[in-house]
């Protein structure tokens, strides 16, 4: 049965973070808030809970999960990043941006992508998702909380506890997210290429979408 955190959404209470940061590093799998959805996150090394979360979410090894980093310091750590792609996301960041990087051998192979090598990395622009970083020390793997065979990302914790407390270890509910995915960048050619057109604007980027 998933524990349920109820927590301020600017100012969140530590107590209660520490306790769902404590699920996290014990291979839990947690609903938590971010600036774009509500999304499921694991332990980036634990490999019982990464299965755990493709399983709940219904998707394969060859859907990009996602790394959550506190600032851009982390996410060198995980991607190669020239001073083109750099300049970019220190516009983009923190915010409602997911970017498809190559990653670095710190990442595990088991979560980038199998035949491609690359990784979905981006810095979350909300204060529950930031603190839960911050007490964690390193970064979250995630994916958007879209149940299996729907298209829309969950926005009610309530709603999350009801369909998700038999499987997920925790819900952080920190009240209603815009329920909008994140605007998806690949940086890993000769240009941005945008994915997916979500929450983050394009042309505040200096980016156009294909077709």
């Amino acid at each position: 049965m998933a524990q349920f955190f109820t927590v301020h959404p600017v100012n969140p209470q530590p107590r209660l973070l520490k306790q769902a940061a404590q699920i996290l590093e014990g291979g839990g799998v947690v609903a938590l808030p971010t600036d774009s959805s509500y999304a499921l996150a694991c332990h980036l090394d634990d490999k019982a809970a990464v299965d755990a979360l493709r399983r709940i979410r219904g998707v394969d090894d060859r859907h990009h999960l996602t790394l959550l980093c506190r600032d851009l310091s982390e996410l060198a750590s995980y991607a190669r990043v020239d001073n083109r792609q750099y300049r970019l996301l220190k516009l983009a960041t923190p915010g409602p941006y997911t970017f498809i990087l190559e990653a670095t051998k710190e990442v595990p192979r088991r979560v980038s992508h199998p035949s491609r090598r690359t990784i979905g990395l981006r810095v979350p622009e909300h204060a529950v998702t930031q603190a839960l970083l911050e007490l964690h020390g390193a970064p979250l793997l995630a994916t958007t909380l879209i149940p299996p065979g729907e298209d829309e990302p969950l926005n009610d914790a309530e709603e999350i506890r009801e369909r998700y407390e038999k499987l997920v270890q925790a819900v952080v509910d920190a009240g209603a997210c815009p329920r909008e995915p994140t605007t998806v960048v690949d940086l890993t050619g000769e240009e941005p290429v945008v994915l997916r057109e979500g929450r983050g604007d394009v042309q505040a980027l200096g980016l156009s979408v294909a077709g």
